[in-house]
């Protein structure tokens, strides 16, 4: 007897090749059988009318503090994702002296808004080298597979204390501490190593990460000490947009060829530059063509800040009377806001607060747009807030208010700041085809009061498989994007495609149904911290290493997932 049999569903089995009927069984945590399954299972899921596919495989989160102290990894777990690999953008927790502990979390709250009191609350620290990170994980469970990497930003204040985080120029034997270090993480499972070079990754205090300057011989040490291992992939974000892009990427291509490890970097539109991308795709092509594994990481859909009164900002979060209620509850909030006098106070300060930094963001009603629910992440260019106020003769501001205050407060507004130049999301549709590109950035566990895009999965199968009007995909070919080639772009091939021996991670779905839900505000982080969270219909269950952790969106209690130690195949 197996000890699942699904039976009957659409599959697409995560090799791009088209759909078929199929019974799928499962023994022991891995597939038994696919095709006509005559065993009976222990367990039996009526698939009829309904998708199958791999479990999602999500290659860019920051769990490395929640996987310390939850066991599930939400928002991902929701939708469909099996897999999660952490410690992206340079941060993370290991490895760590006592003395750093404030920094690491003053580093994490500032470049992924994850709430520094939660952070000191939450993390135990009982851990001090990487090896001794993964061990403390590895007596957990959860809900879905966890992948470590090792950090920059931990590993150069680690060797080298404050002279890292100021950025000064690592030394020879610097470089040589790193190397070995990073050599010892890849060798006790970290799958791979990370690091930031934007200016607009920031610690808590506004201080830039400690890789940022960081040398072209200092990278190449941490990736010859990838090489030393014999595993490790890469994982880098910078500003390519810089002067000099061809330097920066010369760099990037030099750490590939002298190490031999596979690297992929940040790719999205940038928000003053609607073609600026198409050329660092071209660099990442031709490497390719030439035999480097070189892959750009792109999203389904805008990023974007998603701007309202439970959020971290909001349009009027610059203003001094709004200062007055900030931190009071939602209902206070909204109360005072629905008073006249508040409301023409605020609106006597919009010409002074125009020319405050975060309000030049935040009060840029051209490229703000309600979100909606269930949400739109193509919406109209008619539909910004400046548009909907010229139609009406009124001013943006106002618009903007009463649309904050709609759903008791709780509304957000949408504010796109890559992939959206164009007012349209035919940018993703372009990188979504190209065959130098991976699926990530969806930051699952990150930016948990202004972004909440850990839903990207979702969004690639039913926007770019079903709702858009146009441009859309196979969904054979989106499914092999979120499984395989994501599995595959990290060493992990044994997982991502519906065959018999591999893992037995998947979804069956209600494809009609597949949609993501508005996002909400919980208060569930340590010390009451709060955290955006977003949910999904048509996930009919969703099975990792044979086990379904959730039916139709709800968790069954089983914690099959482990961490992942290192390259699985």
């Amino acid at each position: 007897m197996m000890d699942l049999v699904i039976r009957g569903g659409m599959l697409a089995d995560g090799s791009g090749e088209e759909l078929r009927d199929a019974d799928i069984a499962v023994k022991d945590g891995r597939i038994a059988a696919v095709g006509t399954v005559a065993e009976k299972g222990r367990e039996e899921i009526d698939a009829r009318g309904l998708l199958v596919t791999p479990g999602f495989v999500d290659i860019h989160t920051h769990y490395d503090g929640q996987a310390t102290w939850d066991e599930r990894m939400q928002p991902s777990s929701w939708h469909g994702v099996s897999t999660v690999v952490m410690g992206n953008c340079g941060v993370g927790f290991a490895p760590v002296r006592r003395k750093d502990h404030d920094l690491l979390i003053e580093l994490m709250e500032g470049v992924e808004d994850i709430p520094g009191a939660a952070l000191h609350e939450g993390l135990d620290w009982q851990w001090e080298s990487f090896g001794d990170y993964l061990d403390a994980l590895g007596k957990r469970s959860y809900d879905i597979d966890v992948c470590a990497q090792l950090a920059h930003g931990p590993l150069r204040v680690y060797v080298m204390g404050e002279r890292g985080a100021s950025l000064e120029a690592a030394t020879e034997d610097d470089i040589a501490q790193m190397r070995a270090l990073t050599r010892e993480a890849m060798r006790a499972g970290a799958i791979g190593f990370t690091t930031s070079r934007t200016l607009n990754h920031r610690t808590a205090k506004g201080d830039p990460t400690p890789g940022l300057r960081a040398s072209q011989a200092e990278l190449l040490g941490i990736a010859l000490g990838m090489k030393d291992a014999g595993s490790g992939v890469i994982e880098l974000i910078s500003d390519f947009d810089t002067p000099d892009p061809l330097t920066e990427f010369a760099m990037v291509r030099s750490l590939v060829e002298e190490s031999g490890r596979p690297l992929s970097l940040s790719l999205a539109q940038a928000g003053k530059s609607a073609d600026g991308w198409k050329g660092l795709l071209h660099l990442i092509s031709q490497a390719a063509r030439e035999g480097l594994p070189i892959r750009a990481q792109v999203a389904p859909r805008p990023i974007g800040l998603l701007l309202g009164l439970q959020g971290t900002i909001n349009p009027f979060i610059a203003h001094e009377a709004f200062a007055e209620i900030r931190h009071k509850p939602l209902a206070d909030k909204v109360a005072a806001m629905r008073d006249p006098s508040f409301r023409a106070r605020i609106m006597a300060e919009n010409d002074a607060r125009q020319s405050h930094p975060l309000a030049r963001r935040v009060m840029a009603f051209e490229q703000i747009y309600p979100l909606g629910n269930p949400p739109n992440y193509e919406p109209p260019r008619e539909t910004a807030v400046a548009e909907q106020a010229r139609r009406l003769g009124r001013d943006p501001a106002e618009i903007a208010y009463d649309m904050l205050l709609e759903d008791e407060g709780r509304a957000f507004l949408f504010s796109p700041f890559a992939n959206y130049t164009s007012y349209n999301l035919d940018c993703c549709g372009e990188m979504i085809a190209h065959p130098d590109t991976v699926m990530g950035l969806g930051d699952g566990g990150a930016h948990v009061g202004i972004i909440c895009d850990g839903s990207y999965p979702t969004t690639l199968l039913s926007y770019w498989g079903r709702d858009r009007s146009h441009g859309r995909f196979p969904l054979e070919y989106l499914v092999k994007r979120q499984t395989s080639d994501t599995a595959r772009a990290v060493g992990l091939t044994d997982r991502g495609v519906v065959a018999p021996g591999m893992k037995a991670d998947l979804n069956v779905i209600d494809f009609d149904r597949l949609r993501v839900q508005a996002p909400r505000m919980a208060f569930d982080l340590p010390a009451g911290g709060k955290r955006l969270l977003q949910g999904a219909d048509g996930y009919v269950a969703t099975i990792v290493s044979g086990e379904v952790v959730y039916r139709d969106g709800q968790a069954t209690g089983a914690l099959p997932g482990k961490l992942v130690r290192g390259a699985q195949g």
